[in-house]
């Protein structure tokens, strides 16, 4: 008999990417700052930790684009612990210590400074010899060699696109590979010391966490980035041309929010050739995930059913069309390979009958936004009294939406008159506080809050844009106001509302 898939206890959790914390030298790590943070969580009387993607990230700093769909980002680990371990010391970090603003995340300043210290880290380190190292290499033998050969070609060759590489290389023409792996054997053993180290404290942070009592939910892009292992080493599985080139992308037709649409860029698959060999790839990248997350939150989830297709010469999105997706296939390998593992699907956007049919059969929670009720239309799917199951997450804002104090300051007065009335607000400055409390007190098995909400932040403090590059990505929350967030305030509304 097929065994039910452990679901999601009642709780509550906090929205707070690893790149966010308050870590020293520019960005939050797997650090001091990680547990710290855990400990706050847990004071909270959370459950649940959701940390985003936590792979590499390339153009634009987007978790969501990365070089791998199996790798952790070099830039997360901690550098305070290497320097415990005796593979760097405080000389070797004065040139991370000028950071401007600690609320702020200057990628560039990061890429230029932080991998020369990381490269003294791996020049002093006695690792090969461990047996950690031996069993690391064995358990991700299906990714690692890949990934690391393509980034030491890709630094090679100046950060540049595999796209832009020559073409010996760019097609992994055997005399080009060979040629590159002697000349590069030194950077690849870099680089995977990197995915060692980042694995070993990752693997202690979620321990910890553990321990605590909360579980950690990662998410995971559907699609995959051009400019990454994946693609390279797997062409075949995209929809490329015989030059490698890109034939149709990923995105989402207009709407309310976009004239054009969203045109992601992302290569889609060639669903039909990873179907043929049982989905492997995809059952490689869901065990990984399994191993890394306690619970693991599918973006897109609807274009596993159906997905937008755009021809790659469409500068916007507006000329594509639907496609059915794998559907069940996919998620039936999902759910054999991944069983102990519990799984959120992000059904936001065009949510027809086939989508929510294949989430209703799998019994994944879905999503619920506040944010997007903020007509209070008695009508509105994402109102509380709308919900019609448990099974769902309930999120005031994502990291792609406004800040609830920013999405407030756009309302027009007679729906906030609405909102208020509805959330039982006696005044403007109440009603964030009575929609968290609405939140808390919904059907929904978890509700997962945005630090920046508990701290009433406006969109200066906005996680993510969508569809725009250059400012995403870069805030982050400092000790002080950490501090300042009443932990025991919202611990007492998760006994209230049964989710302690």
């Amino acid at each position: 008999m097929k065994k039910a898939r452990k679901e999601l206890e009642r709780g509550a959790g906090l929205l707070m990417p690893i790149s966010a914390l308050n870590s020293p030298y520019g960005i939050g790590t797997l650090g001091k700052a990680a547990y710290d943070f855990a400990d706050f969580a847990k004071k909270t009387g959370a459950k649940y930790w959701q940390v985003l993607p936590v792979g590499p990230t390339s153009y634009g700093d987007s978790p969501y684009q990365s070089f791998s769909a199996f790798a952790g980002n070099p830039y997360f680990i901690d550098l305070d612990f290497l320097k415990e371990e005796g593979l760097i010391n405080d000389s070797d970090l004065e040139v991370l210590k000028n950071v401007k603003d600690p609320s702020d995340i200057d990628y560039e300043y990061i890429y230029n400074n932080r991998f020369a210290v990381l490269k003294t880290a791996f020049g002093n380190s006695r690792h090969r010899a461990k047996a950690s190292y031996k069993k690391f290499l064995t358990e991700n033998e299906y990714w690692l060699q890949d990934y690391a050969f393509y980034m030491a070609v890709k630094t090679e060759n100046g950060g540049k696109s595999w796209q832009e590489w020559e073409d010996g290389i760019r097609k992994r023409k055997p005399a080009a590979v060979k040629k590159y792996r002697e000349k590069l054997a030194e950077d690849m053993d870099f680089w995977i010391f990197l995915q060692y180290k980042f694995d070993e404290q990752w693997n202690k942070l979620k321990k910890y966490v553990n321990n605590l009592g909360m579980e950690i939910i990662g998410d995971i892009p559907l699609y995959v980035a051009l400019d990454s292992t994946d693609v390279w080493v797997h062409p075949d599985l995209f929809e490329l041309d015989e030059d490698l080139r890109e034939i149709n992308i990923a995105g989402v037709p207009p709407d309310m929010f976009s004239a054009t649409g969203q045109r992601w860029g992302n290569p889609l698959y060639r669903w039909d050739v990873m179907e043929k060999d049982g989905f492997s790839w995809w059952a490689e990248r869901m065990k990984s995930c399994g191993k890394r997350y306690d619970v693991v939150r599918i973006d897109h989830f609807i274009g596993i059913v159906n997905y937008w297709s755009i021809p790659a010469t469409c500068p916007t999105a507006v000329d594509g069309k639907w496609i059915k997706g794998p559907g069940k296939k996919l998620t039936d390998m999902i759910n054999t390979v991944i069983p102990d593992t519990k799984l959120i699907a992000e059904d936001l956007g065009v949510l027809t009958k086939p989508v929510k049919d294949l989430i209703k059969k799998n019994n994944y929670p879905g999503m619920k936004i506040l944010e997007f009720a903020l007509d209070a239309n008695p009508d509105n799917p994402y109102l509380p009294h709308n919900f019609t199951t448990d099974n769902a997450i309930v999120y005031i804002g994502t990291h792609d939406n406004e800040t609830l104090a920013g999405s407030l300051l756009s309302c027009k007065v007679a729906d906030l008159k609405k909102l208020m009335n509805y959330y039982n607000a006696k005044t403007e400055a109440e009603l964030p506080k009575m929609m968290i409390r609405g939140a808390y007190a919904s059907v929904a098995r978890v509700c997962v809050l945005q630090v920046q909400d508990m701290l009433g932040l406006d969109n200066s403090a906005r996680t993510n844009f969508p569809s725009t590059i250059g400012q995403n990505w870069r805030w982050r929350v400092t000790g002080e106001q950490l501090k300042s967030i009443d932990t025991s305030y919202y611990k007492e509304m998760a006994k209230l509302y049964g989710r302690a």
